[in-house]
């Protein structure tokens, strides 16, 4: 089945709709932006439908919804639940320090649960700690860059690319190979935003503003501490989910996946089943088990998951032809070195989901012949150029609001919370900025 270009355009009207009417039109698009995805949604369907016709094109939409968009929007609001019942409090203040302190612990934490795990366990706190401050949009967008995205990248756990990567026989513990990369990145980013952050510090403190409390950088509470077990559940049903489809039980005599049959031959595996039932079990005892007053101090609301519901199940859809697109000319592309792989998996990942983006480059990579690296169910891939397609499509996920959920739930919980997050452009400023003259670092480093 070959792929038009034209089958991208709704995928573009939609990207370019997020982009321009908050700018443009935002009293307008802050109550039509339902319509607007319906629009472009209900536009690729009907193209698709109009090119491949009513089977191929129930096929994409039931595949897309049940394999890709059910057990994402499933995960995030698990997480969603179940962080929202942890609160932070003390004598902490957002001070540049504890700012630092702050990135840093969540960036390691990524790659034990998951970059959307740890963005929304400490977005709350960050937020929190910082609320006292005018100059703070910043904080959020350093936030995104280190705990949203580059902290995923030392375990499948940590980034769904590494756990398709687990899947097709990548060792589990591989990925600490990219240990030198994070802390390089980790290294330079946070020096970085300490200078960033001191200034603004220093001019809110000008202007007489302080926080709110008698004995700054003295203790931290935690509430709600048991939840802990429910993100480990969490945790649990991911790991599940990467390890079940190899056994055989969960295979038919193909080795294509068992599960629950659907219109136009789509099958919803056993294992995503058994995923999805695990985390919303533990989003469930989490709010059965929590007091309410809990979530009041960490002013829980369901606003920020909806809109990211809303708004993802619209971009699911129409990337669908350009993710076919992609893997149709991926063999093509002559893209054959580190530093290409890193740089095309990236710049893909920054709009589209970094996961498929990922495995079209690793099956490039695999199909070129080489005969020493890492063995996987695709062919062997030399170590170098692994690194390169990892941290591209984990990295670079960093680079716009859309190139992974969790940078558009701190965006709206951070919008919800009164502070004044650029607009999509205005984002990429700094990610242009900031983010590209570091991965060039990158390239020239590790991936020549």
């Amino acid at each position: 089945m070959t792929i038009p270009g034209w089958l991208c355009i709704p995928f573009v009207g939609l990207l370019l709709s997020v982009a321009l009417f908050p700018i443009l039109k935002p009293d307008w698009w802050d109550k039509h932006e339902p319509h607007a995805v319906i629009f472009w949604s209900l536009l690729v369907i009907v193209l698709f439908t109009a090119k491949f016709g009513v089977g191929k094109s129930a096929e994409m939409v039931l595949d897309c919804i049940f394999n890709d968009y059910l057990t994402f929007i499933v995960l995030l609001f698990g997480l969603y639940c179940v962080s929202g019942n942890i609160t932070f409090a003390g004598d902490l203040a957002g001070s540049p320090g504890v700012n630092v302190f702050l990135l840093a612990v969540g960036t390691l934490l990524s790659s034990c649960i998951g970059t959307t795990g740890s963005s929304m366990l400490m977005v709350r706190p960050v937020i929190s700690m910082n609320s006292w401050r005018k100059r703070k949009a910043h904080i959020m967008i350093f936030f995104i860059f280190l705990v949203s995205n580059i902290g995923g990248c030392l375990t499948p756990v940590g980034d769904p690319p590494l756990l398709m990567g687990f899947m097709r026989g990548v060792n589990f513990f591989w990925s600490l190979h990219l240990f030198p990369v994070l802390l390089l990145n980790m290294v330079v980013l946070l020096v970085l935003f300490y200078h960033i952050d001191k200034r603004a510090y220093r001019a809110d403190i000008a202007e007489g503003r302080e926080p709110n409390i008698r004995v700054p950088h003295t203790t931290l509470e935690v509430g709600g501490k048991h939840n802990v077990i429910f993100l480990v559940m969490i945790v649990a049903g991911v790991i599940l989910s990467g390890t079940l489809p190899k056994l055989s039980i969960f295979q038919d005599a193909q080795g294509n996946a068992l599960g629950i049959p659907l219109p136009a031959g789509v099958v919803f595996p056993w294992p995503s089943l058994i995923e999805c039932v695990i985390i919303l079990l533990a989003a469930f005892l989490s709010f059965k088990t929590t007091p309410q007053e809990v979530r009041r101090k960490n002013h829980f609301t369901w606003g920020a998951i909806k809109e990211v519901a809303m708004l993802f199940v619209g971009i699911f859809l129409t990337m669908q032809p350009a993710l076919r697109l992609l893997k149709q000319l991926g063999p093509e592309m002559g893209i054959n070195t580190p530093a290409q792989m890193f740089w095309a998996a990236g710049a893909l990942s920054s709009f589209l989901d970094n996961t498929p983006t990922y495995l079209v480059f690793l099956t490039t990579a695999g199909t070129l012949g080489f005969t020493s690296g890492i063995v996987t169910s695709l062919g062997t891939v030399p170590v170098q150029m692994l690194m390169a397609i990892s941290c591209g499509a984990v990295f670079m996920g960093a680079n716009s609001y859309i190139g992974n959920a969790p940078n558009f739930m701190v965006k709206a919980l951070s919008d919800e919370n009164g502070i004044r997050m650029p607009s999509f452009f205005g984002y990429m400023k700094w990610s242009i900025g900031i983010l590209i003259p570091v991965f060039l670092l990158d390239t020239l480093i590790f991936f020549r």
